[in-house]
């Protein structure tokens, strides 16, 4: 049902929407990017720099950007998500072009001030698009053929621009995330059999391709492969990252060794202690309770974005908190999963506690799309 079909004085106006917005969510977000704050502190040895002061700076920025954002009317978030998606996809072939290489990828582009990646504006310009789709589309033309490879392409496109910088680990999220929304908003499951058939297939092209002229990955990406099925065949090379990992989960117990008392990050063991393995600093310093205790605020975060989800009886606002719930907790779930070696590594953040810039700043950009839609919704 469309949001114009009701009343204007059925949602709040001026400052009262302050008083509307979904604050359990608000301190949520706020208790995780503190738990950060400490993490970053902790692995820079007791210091605010280099890490934590930029970290906080652009928690504040995001948060004000979110408050900005949820002021804007959910209608019109609505007319501009094609424009969005379109931006986010043409950024992404800016990088192609003219994007920063580091770390053996291309995925950013320097604006002087900051370093963009808009691969992770595209995870949120996607969901912002296929729920304004499915919106619009007629609810009986949900599982027809025609209708469902539309969105199939809106996902394929980016998700082909972000194989090229390479970066694996996004364009698996994209994936998900899009084939997430697309379930959610009613697609026929057998479509879902026949793509998980096929990745099946492509799984096993992977593997032969290895060696191959036509060799579908990098080698590096390979060699994750083999450190995720067996970390201990190169120990110190390519299964050095996840191995320390393993005993800086292990040494922390169900207490931990204390606050700032972690030998792996603190002696410089554990490799990307600030960024994608910082969980297991958190692990190590404050053993399984506090692994658990941070996991039960990011799954607070996914619950209240739900029941919001649940109750708004707008179509799009509703798929939309959905979209942005499920992107939230692909973020969390693969990159714990790939720090335990549940997974294999690749380069996935955690939100709010590694650090890095685009990756909050986008991410609380989506908590603003989502506060929108739970002040505006009907009432």
């Amino acid at each position: 049902m469309s949001y114009l079909q009701y009343s204007v004085k059925s949602v709040p106006s001026g400052f009262s929407k302050i008083l509307y917005l979904n604050w359990p969510v608000i301190l949520l977000l706020s208790a995780i990017a503190s738990v950060g704050f400490l993490m970053l502190y902790s692995v820079a040895g007791g210091s605010l720099s280099p890490w934590a002061e930029p970290q906080m700076k652009r928690f504040a920025l995001g948060m004000a950007l979110m408050f900005m954002v949820a002021m804007i009317p959910i209608w019109f978030l609505r007319n501009i998500a094609g424009l969005a998606y379109a931006i986010s996809v043409a950024l992404l072939v800016v990088v192609e072009f003219f994007g920063v290489t580091g770390m053996g990828a291309q995925r950013w582009i320097d604006l002087g001030f900051m370093r963009l990646q808009p691969s992770e504006l595209t995870k949120i310009t996607l969901v912002m698009f296929l729920a304004a789709y499915y919106d619009w589309l007629d609810i009986k033309k949900v599982s027809n053929p025609l209708w469902v490879l539309i969105p199939v392409a809106v996902v394929a496109l980016p998700v082909f621009l972000t194989l090229r910088q390479p970066d694996l680990g996004t364009a698996l999220l994209l994936v998900f995330g899009g084939g997430g929304l697309m379930f959610l908003a009613g697609v026929h499951w057998a479509y879902f059999a026949a793509v998980i058939s096929a990745g099946v297939g492509v799984v096993g092209a992977v593997f032969k391709s290895r060696g191959a002229e036509w060799q579908l990955l990098k080698d590096y990406q390979y060699r994750r492969i083999d450190t995720f099925l067996d970390p201990s065949s190169d120990p110190l090379g390519a299964g050095y990252h996840i191995t320390q990992s393993k005993i800086a989960l292990g040494s922390g117990g169900w207490t931990g060794r204390g606050y700032m008392q972690g030998t792996q990050s603190r002696l410089n063991f554990l490799p990307e202690k600030h960024t994608d393995f910082i969980f297991t600093t958190l692990a190590e310093e404050f053993g399984f309770i506090g692994g658990v205790s941070l996991l039960a605020l990011y799954v607070g975060v996914v619950i209240f974005c739900v029941i919001s989800a649940i109750q708004n009886k707008d179509r799009f606002a509703s798929l939309l908190t959905l979209g942005i719930a499920l992107t939230f907790f692909l973020f969390f779930a693969v990159n714990m999963s790939m720090v335990m070696g549940l997974a294999p590594v690749v380069g996935v953040p955690l939100p709010l506690v590694s650090y890095g810039g685009s990756a909050m700043l986008v991410l609380l950009l989506a908590f603003g799309l989502l506060q929108s839609a739970h002040i505006h919704r009907p009432r």
